[in-house]
């Protein structure tokens, strides 16, 4: 039986790539703005629309044709800051007269032209990495806006006429730290794990002795995808655990799950090669074959005062200190990075001491959840709220501000201390305060201009405050 005909679509939305098709996007924008609707001077005074956004290379325009190829509308996307810190603006949203239809749904093959492109505007940034994304609309617009989903933020005056300032909701940051973190209250609360003034920390003193143990499982997918790293990953996430608690390492554990020998000499030589690089020697474990892949590491570590994560108080100042080099782990760019991997052994060793030398307030090493979602983590342990200063962040050139606060790097430290205190030296790794602790609780996120926009809303974990150390 045949398959069905289908009906080609009455209009797309591509990215405008050829310079005769942002001219005539330029063209329709003019005769909206400037010639309709009297903006930017009007006719009468030689008016245009063009600003510097046109002439910067990253600017992005989305274009809504007809089927025959002519265009119907179109809507601009710009970075709102010189370096990309994420913040990007929509605008210039012009439709031709035919194909409007009120507050964004025409008639004919024009139905839903504005609107349609507002959504992939909203999508396309998104995809982009972009966490803040804003557009002044006329007044008039607002309420259809409103309809797609976007907030009011305030008035605001463009071109001598009445405008809104409205926002985009991005919740990348906390759909990530809500999937890697928000059962664990539910789950846990009861265990109270790690004790008295450390629920919920990297590690957990061992009662009655200067012990720190901690465990890592790494993800399965990990495990079977790439052996080698999902080795060395079991040591790195628990020497950094180690480090975080300021404890000087003393051995392994691991438990190791493999359908066969070979697979699981693939998975003990990346541990193997971990352990000599952080000085972290393997101890003992366990090793089953004929399952499906799996990988479980313990870590012990010695320190006579560990660092907790809940040590912060409003006011504090946030710092992260993080190793900078390396690249994107092949096959997980935007979600992995290495740097690790061609460090030798004195400089792990400098970084992963740092936390011991300095002796802050309160430590945790960036994890799953991100560095969002792991400030939000700590900001919860200490009983706090957290502001993150989104330009103040360091990182690598060649990692993008979303990828890089989402991902998981091989080696990152949110410290928090009274102001002023500062960090001992880290080696190769890269220190800065980026950030506070506040009152209240969440994460904020503090752009170039002095706005908040909301990162994570509220606790990450629900295990809530760490308590005091006793």
């Amino acid at each position: 039986m045949p398959a069905p005909a289908t009906r080609p679509p009455a209009w797309t939305i591509d990215v405008a790539t050829e310079r005769a098709d942002l001219a005539a996007y330029r063209r329709l924008r003019r005769d909206v703005f400037v010639v309709e609707q009297g903006l930017f001077g009007g006719t009468a005074r030689g008016g245009t629309d063009h600003d510097d956004a046109d002439d910067d290379e990253r600017t992005v325009v989305l274009l809504a044709r007809a089927a025959g190829g002519e265009l119907l509308g179109g809507v601009r996307l710009h970075c709102a800051t010189g370096a990309d810190l994420g913040w990007w603006r929509g605008g210039r949203l012009a439709v031709v007269r035919p194909a409007r239809g009120g507050a964004g749904h025409g008639a004919g093959h024009g139905a839903g032209i504005g609107s349609a492109l507002v959504r992939a505007a909203c999508a396309f940034a998104e995809q982009a990495g972009v966490l803040r994304f804003e557009a002044t609309v006329q007044a008039a617009g607002e309420p259809a806006f409103q309809r797609l989903g976007w907030r009011s933020v305030r008035p605001c005056t463009v071109a001598g006429k009445p405008h809104v300032l409205m926002r985009w909701p991005i919740d990348r940051l906390a759909r990530q730290a809500a999937a890697t973190k928000a059962p664990l209250g539910a789950l846990l609360g009861g265990l109270r794990p790690g004790g008295a003034g450390f629920v919920g920390d990297d590690g957990a003193p061992v009662p009655g002795s200067d012990l720190v143990a901690a465990c890592d499982a790494i993800v399965p997918s990990l495990v079977e995808r790439d052996p080698e790293w999902a080795g060395w990953c079991g040591v790195l996430v628990n020497a950094n655990d180690l480090a975080a608690m300021g404890a000087d390492p003393v051995g392994l554990l691991d438990a190791v799950g493999a359908r066969d020998a070979s697979f699981a000499a693939r998975v003990l030589s990346g541990l193997r090669a971990a352990a000599t690089a952080y000085r972290l020697p393997i101890l003992g474990g366990h090793t089953q074959f004929g399952v499906p892949a799996a990988l479980t590491v313990t870590a012990l570590g010695r320190s006579a005062r560990p660092v907790p994560a809940g040590g912060g108080q409003a006011g504090h100042a946030v710092s992260l200190t993080a190793d900078l080099g390396g690249t994107w782990r092949r096959g997980h760019t935007g979600r992995q990075w290495d740097s690790t991997t061609s460090r030798g052994a004195d400089e792990l060793a400098a970084m992963t001491g740092f936390v011991a030398r300095t002796a802050p307030a309160a430590a945790k090493d960036v994890s799953m959840a991100g560095l969002v979602g792991t400030l939000g983590m700590l900001a919860e342990a200490s009983g706090c709220g957290a502001v993150l200063d989104v330009a103040a962040v360091p990182r690598p050139d060649s990692a993008g501000v979303a990828d890089w606060l989402s991902c998981f790097p091989g080696f990152a430290m949110l410290t928090a201390d009274a102001p002023g205190r500062g960090v001992a030296d880290a080696g190769c790794a890269t220190s800065k305060v980026c950030g506070a602790l506040t009152t209240g609780a969440g994460v904020a996120l503090r752009w170039p201009d002095g706005e908040l926009t909301e990162g994570v809303p509220g606790t990450v974990t629900g295990l809530g405050p760490a308590g005091e150390v006793e």
